[in-house]
């Protein structure tokens, strides 16, 4: 029985490491990257924080709140970080809803969607 609850251990810290490699510094993703409308300005994010379209910041499913990513612009290589501070979004076509000002740096609000490359950084 010992034996048994010792390999439990093991696989659950084996797929522990491997899932902190899939968020790692550098790993690069790929997806869709939307913004927020202005009605959730003002309003308490997941992480606690007040919600403020005119910074940059993004929601994400798994990221840890506080997280810094870069986000690039598939179409046009523009760049920007945003920090995670909010779950969302909640379409599985997307991995991230930006605040409008972080999606308005790298792309055009008149377009809902951007393809988009993100990696976490310091």
């Amino acid at each position: 029985m010992k034996r048994f609850i010792l390999v439990i251990i093991m696989m659950i810290s084996t797929f522990g490491i491997y899932s902190f490699k899939m968020n790692a510094i550098g790993a690069k993703k790929t997806s869709y990257a939307s913004y927020y409308h202005d009605k959730f300005n003002g309003r308490k994010t997941a992480s606690g924080e007040i919600f403020d379209n005119a910074k940059f910041t993004a929601a994400n499913r798994t990221l840890p709140f506080g997280t810094n990513i870069k986000v690039t612009n598939l179409n046009n290589g523009k760049e920007v970080i945003v920090k995670v501070n909010d779950r969302g979004p909640y379409h599985s076509s997307r991995a991230l809803d930006m605040s409008k000002a972080a999606f308005d740096e790298i792309g055009d609000t008149d377009r809902g969607t951007i393809p988009v490359e993100y990696e976490i950084v310091d």
